[in-house]
């Protein structure tokens, strides 16, 4: 427990870390063309992980594999850097003007959020709300990976963005 609880944590605030390292004009400026600015990518990850969280809490039911069953595949999904993919509408990120510290604020809660569930709630059962395209309904442990590894992806791309940005 202790040794997800820290993984998540120290995942999450990687992504606000990165996000902090950008100013004003950086959090809304196109690094390369086809590229979300860094304020739409935190927002693409803001919708997400918040997402993930309602899911975590809501409703779950008895697992019948094993809880970390789709673990290795989400990770080696995410964390191949090789592979671009395109994001669900529904957490698609508009096209606007992005706020750092409201971005930041957000990032804080759902970290906030996520912790408490790994500490507060059993990881084993199945999350019933959402069927997660291409691996079916997740275990909140799974879940909770998949918020690592999703996050872990997303600060690569951000940690790309603002070396193409610092060095114009």
């Amino acid at each position: 427990m202790e040794k997800i609880i820290k993984e998540a944590n120290e995942t999450l605030s990687a992504l606000e870390n990165t996000l902090s390292k950008f100013d004003t004009a950086q959090i809304n400026a196109v690094p390369f063309k086809g590229s979300w600015t860094a304020g739409q990518l935190a927002e693409h990850m803001i919708l997400s992980n918040s997402g993930f969280l309602q899911v975590i809490n809501g409703p779950v039911t008895e697992t019948d594999k094993p809880a970390d069953f789709m673990v290795a595949q989400i990770r080696n999904d995410f964390l191949n850097f090789n592979v671009k993919y395109d994001s669900p509408e529904e957490i698609y990120p508009e096209d606007r003007t992005y706020n750092q510290p409201e971005l930041l604020n957000n990032l804080k809660q759902i970290r906030d959020g996520i912790s408490a569930s790994i500490a507060d709630l059993d990881l084993t059962k199945t999350c019933s709300s959402y069927e997660l395209p291409g691996y079916g309904f997740l275990t909140r442990l799974e879940a909770v990976y998949f918020v690592i590894y999703h996050t872990q992806r997303h600060v690569h791309q951000l940690n790309k963005i603002y070396s193409e940005l610092d060095s114009n």
